[in-house]
């Protein structure tokens, strides 16, 4: 007699369980750890060497230590017919169950599956409450994650996520825009509206505000190549503080950036479902979660500078200015100019191909100095982006470093800011042309007695603006 499995079974046979690790922050392990950075004399780690950067390493190594010896690690299985909502206490349960079956206990199995039940029906309407707020919060992300629990959808690996030569071929492709730092000394800036603005004073972090960015971190994040975990940070907030504000305050007066900070990850994430190129990767970093609230104290400090000379024109990557602004405001010129006779409408959509790959830091420090930026920060910010250390992973796979002195990587806190920045002065001069920048690039030319000339002028000037940043314009015309 021949049975024949289902073919929903035949997968749940062919896939293989995954093991998965995590850590065990318990009351009582949290409460050692706490003690034990605590009990440290951060003095001795300062003392022992005059190098930033060898100092921070030091710290942050130490802090990964006493984390891997302190919190304990919980191995488990999770099967591919795993139920969100079928918890711990439900495996115990079940487990009870079965032996009192096996032992012939009437009475214990009983008791046992009537428990089963309750937690069973406990558990399924505490799920079900999860995912009603989840599609309640108004959070994208929230709300994804819900639609991925009710569809137990797992998105698929591409099929050379294990070619070891393809990630040494992402490396290279990804720094294909690498230049030598330039040295030379940076020129005066030039005011060209109004008198010379007075500098700013150099940045300052508070132990308060350090405190409280630790305070708001997900403890369930990835660490960073760093090995400092977001849940370490923020348990032992209080206890790390001083060390970090020493060397955050440290590495602004001297404008220089340790180096264990600048080190990246580069997860190359497809663009599309079929992978046609190198160019179908998004190269997304995964850096240090203390430098990322390095970076957010310097964003709000960079932003209380710039904010004022920004281009009205420019929507990406500013509060409260979404891209429906954009949309409506290309419309409201558009249609307010086509009322009158004779009058037609030119649009030049321009994406900018590996834009913030592209971003040169010395002509970015001319920017910031033109912006009111202290010459400190503006020195940080270019220590920031240059010699920095990238690898790229491809499922278990990592190529080898390079060094990359060009670009700002695509998952750093200061990335979408400094790109604005940089084009800030990518601006039209004609009032009949209008340059509104999103993420891309729109041209809107208005014509009028079929004189484009200005148009076509604004053209000739985004193009040589492009050509001399390294920026590839790649035009849609509509």
């Amino acid at each position: 007699m021949i049975h024949l499995v289902p073919a929903y079974r035949q997968r749940l046979k062919l896939s293989k369980p995954a093991v998965r690790s995590s850590k065990v922050w318990s009351d009582e392990a949290v409460e050692e750890l706490r003690a034990c950075m605590e009990s440290t004399d951060w003095d001795l780690f300062r003392a022992a060497t005059d190098s930033l950067d060898e100092y921070t390493d030091t710290v942050t190594s130490y802090i990964h230590f006493c984390e891997d010896s302190i919190i304990p690690t919980r191995t488990r299985v999770i099967y591919n017919n795993d139920k969100p909502w079928f918890t711990a206490k439900l495996r115990q349960l079940r487990k009870a169950k079965e032996s009192a079956f096996r032992e012939g206990d009437r009475s214990g199995y009983k008791a046992a599956k009537y428990q089963f039940r309750i937690e069973l029906k406990a558990a399924k309407s505490r799920h079900r409450e999860r995912l009603q707020e989840q599609f309640g919060n108004n959070d994208t992300a929230s709300v994804w994650r819900g639609l991925r629990e009710i569809t137990n959808y797992k998105p698929k690996a591409p099929p050379c996520a294990d070619d070891h030569k393809l990630a040494d071929k992402l490396n290279l492709f990804f720094s294909r825009f690498d230049a030598a730092p330039d040295t030379s000394p940076s020129p005066t800036p030039h005011y060209s509206n109004g008198p010379p603005i007075s500098p700013a004073p150099s940045l300052t972090i508070a132990s308060k505000d350090i405190k409280q960015l630790f305070l708001r971190l997900h403890p369930c994040k990835a660490p960073g190549p760093d090995h400092v975990s977001p849940a370490t940070l923020r348990h032992c907030a209080s206890e790390l503080t001083p060390v970090f504000t020493d060397i955050f305050n440290t590495s602004l007066q001297s404008c220089h950036v340790p180096a264990c900070f600048k080190f990246s990850i580069i997860v190359p994430v497809p663009k599309k479902p079929r992978i046609t190129g190198l160019n179908d990767y998004r190269p997304v970093a995964l850096t240090s979660v203390v430098m990322k609230s390095f970076e957010r104290l310097v964003l709000s400090h960079l932003k209380s500078l710039t904010s004022p000379l920004l281009d009205p024109l420019q929507f990406a990557y500013r509060a409260n200015r979404p891209v429906d602004d954009a949309i409506n405001l290309a419309l409201h010129h558009i249609l307010q100019h086509l009322d009158s006779p004779g009058t037609y409408a030119r649009v030049l959509f321009v994406d900018f191909s590996s834009a913030f790959n592209t971003i040169l830091p010395s002509l970015l420090q001319d920017k910031l100095s033109q912006l009111n930026v202290p010459d400190s920060t503006c020195r940080w910010i270019t220590d920031f982006l240059t010699d920095r250390k990238q690898r790229v992973r491809l499922g278990k796979n990592v190529s080898d470093s390079r060094i990359i002195n060009t670009g700002v990587p695509q998952g750093c806190v200061l990335s979408p800011l400094l790109f604005s920045l940089y084009t800030n002065h990518c601006t039209s001069s004609h009032d009949s042309v209008k340059l509104i920048k999103f993420a891309d690039t729109t041209l809107i030319g208005l014509i009028s007695n079929n004189d484009e000339s200005a148009y076509r002028r604004e053209v000739d000037r985004l193009v040589s603006w492009c050509s001399g940043r390294a920026l590839s314009p790649r035009p849609h015309p509509p």
